[in-house]
């Protein structure tokens, strides 16, 4: 049973000029009563107002790059549910372009694998990939614990976070992971519709829209996170110039190709461009495809095929209704917190 808290941010404590008295504070994040259970463990990585900080400017400190100038908040930015916003595919070092859309950041604590493909299992270690893709970051952590060895910022910060441990490459993403587990996005206006709490009330429209979406899409993108954390193939015509295979990629079986994790759409409002590959920039695009352009092939997902039918009814009016509802999701209290902004 996972426990309750309260999510506080208090603020670093004052602290003398050698810092020999400061004492670190625990934070305490909520489990908000229309989510489901924790996946993260919490228990081993404990997150602290102290290490909290310092995954925050470790997360924006663009020297984790080769080139000094690539953070994990560039592709990663605030106000679009830190996604690449307008980007299909992410861009890196020396403008090199992935080959993947960037995934949001929120709600992490919830989620049981990470990346399109599931590629990754723990949140702590997930930051390794892009921080050492020579198309991300191209990062070397020895260089980097070098560099915060040096700053004397950094030095002051890990002593506070970690007080038993030297600066090192298990320290700086415990920190990260610190940081992602306590972003949470849980305060739209379906949060509080679904919690009971005023203002917690839907328009006729949204409403229409909340049950078509529980009828055609609820299978899928399940729960008040608005995703089952699973990997399916939802009918998108292969990217040939990408060749990108999604999960098969990861496991070797062909069963599971063409299949990518089913994203959350909370905030989707604001993520644009849509898909792995960041193909539709629209969200009419995204169920005029459901609708009526899918591509058949043999790991399509059953709930996408139906009496010999692949796709999902869907009509003109059903459609902007659904749209109305994936407006309700938008949680500007996220989207603006100061808590989790660079500056």
């Amino acid at each position: 049973m996972n426990r309750f808290f309260v999510l506080a941010f208090i603020g670093l404590a004052a602290c003398s000029p050698d810092d020999s008295d400061y004492v670190d504070v625990p934070l305490e994040v909520a489990r908000p009563s229309n989510f489901p259970d924790f996946a993260y463990n919490f228990n081993a990585n404990p997150p602290t107002e102290a290490g909290f900080e310092l995954g925050k400017k470790i997360f924006y400190d663009g020297r984790l790059s080769s080139d000094a100038t690539i953070s994990c908040g560039f592709c990663h930015i605030q106000q679009h549910a830190f996604t690449h916003h307008g980007h299909s595919l992410s861009h890196g070092i020396d403008n090199a372009v992935g080959m993947r859309n960037t995934p949001a950041i929120q709600n992490m604590a919830f989620q049981n694998s990470f990346m399109w493909d599931g590629v990754s299992d723990n949140l702590d270690l997930q930051p390794i990939i892009p921080i050492t893709s020579e198309i991300e970051m191209h990062g070397n952590f020895a260089a980097i614990v070098t560099m915060m060895q040096s700053d004397a910022q950094y030095r002051t910060m890990f002593k506070r976070a970690f007080p038993d441990a030297e600066i090192d490459t298990e320290h700086l993403l415990k920190a990260l992971g610190q940081f992602m587990a306590m972003m949470q996005s849980s305060n739209s206006r379906f949060d509080k519709f679904r919690r009971n709490e005023g203002p917690g009330t839907l328009l006729n429209t949204e409403m229409a829209g909340y049950q078509s979406f529980q009828q055609k899409c609820g299978s899928c993108h399940a729960t008040d996170l608005q995703t089952d954390n699973s990997f399916r193939n939802n009918g998108l015509s292969f990217n040939a110039q990408l060749g990108d295979f999604g999960r098969e990629s990861v496991t070797g079986l062909a069963s599971d190709r063409f299949k990518f994790r089913v994203p959350s759409l909370r905030n989707v409002e604001k993520t644009a461009p849509y898909m792995h590959d960041g193909r539709f920039y629209t969200l009419s695009s995204v169920l005029d495809h459901y609708a009526s352009n899918m591509v058949d092939s043999p790991t399509l997902d059953p709930v996408l095929r139906q009496n010999g039918t692949i796709g999902i009814p869907l009509s003109d009016l059903e459609k902007s209704n659904i749209i109305a509802f994936l407006k309700t999701l938008t949680d500007e209290e996220f989207l603006t917190n100061p808590k989790f902004s660079e500056f």
